[in-house]
């Protein structure tokens, strides 16, 4: 599998992107040439220079320092926020596909009431009532994107349980704990990767739509989404200001979403 992802041009373009941003979200502090929050009101809205490779935003703080630290709680929140979905879902979708009856029905039919609202629209009304902040809209893009894993995690186990091999180890009396582990979960492992990294690339859509309403990481702590929504206010000021945070958070998604592109045509079968 390895092989074939390593040949595929697309792959390694959105790795060459990806690498550097992880990179920078763990070293960031260390590369910024200035403090992210010091103030300078002499030198408020300039653009690109020698001194300020970015310019400055409407308090003098160097967007390009601001830019490196603004990327740690996009990253933080998109990993925590889809491993905790995926986790709790793919273990209620496993429970569902495997189990059947009343536990299949109740919840299948909680995760359609989650699914009922945008995403968007739920993470806004539940970050509304608790507050904005990094804990909160983990919490809550987590809760948005559990039906999503669980639905396919289910479909998935449905298919699996009904092959020979599976329901010879059911009929030998093989534990409930051991078929889920070296039976049903290596088989879904595919689309859940799939949807790992579609996923991914959504919780950072949303957190960023968060932040650039002021409901997400709270100032002066920088986030990418945070500086675009303030950034339109002086766009004509300091035009780069909006145009430097939108490029790089346009090129995270784009790679996100080429690599799942990517792992779809290795691991699914159906393309073969």
């Amino acid at each position: 599998m390895l092989k074939k992802l390593f040949k595929n041009k697309v792959f390694i373009f959105s790795i060459c992107i990806l690498i550097p941003m992880f990179i920078i979200a763990i070293i960031g502090p260390l590369l910024a040439p200035y403090d992210p929050l010091k103030q300078d009101a002499s030198n408020t809205l300039q653009s690109s220079s020698l001194s300020h490779l970015f310019g400055t935003d409407e308090y003098g703080r160097d967007i390009f320092s601001r830019l490196l630290f603004g990327l740690r709680p996009t990253i933080i929140i998109a990993f925590v926020s889809t491993t905790i979905s995926m986790v709790i879902g793919v273990t209620l979708g496993i429970l569902a596909g495997y189990i059947k009856g009343s536990i299949e029905t109740i919840i299948l039919r909680s995760l359609d009431i989650v699914l009922s609202f945008p995403p968007i629209l739920l993470a806004l009304i539940v970050v509304g009532f608790w507050g904005a902040g990094l804990k909160n809209m983990i919490l809550v893009i987590s809760i948005v994107y559990i039906p999503y894993f669980a639905r396919v995690s289910h479909s998935a186990t449905v298919q699996v349980k009904e092959m020979e091999f599976v329901e010879s180890e059911i009929s030998l009396g093989a534990s409930f704990f051991r078929i889920i582990n070296k039976s049903i979960l290596p088989n879904i492992m595919s689309p859940l990767i799939i949807q790992m990294s579609l996923t991914f690339a959504a919780v950072i859509l949303l957190a960023s739509g968060l932040s650039f309403l002021g409901l997400g990481v709270i100032p002066p702590e920088p986030d990418w989404g945070q500086m675009i929504g303030v950034a339109r206010g002086y766009i004509y000021q300091n035009t780069m200001y909006v145009i430097w945070p939108s490029i790089f958070l346009g090129l995270t998604m784009l790679a996100v979403n080429l690599m799942g592109d990517s792992l779809r045509d290795v691991l699914d079968p159906k393309l073969k």
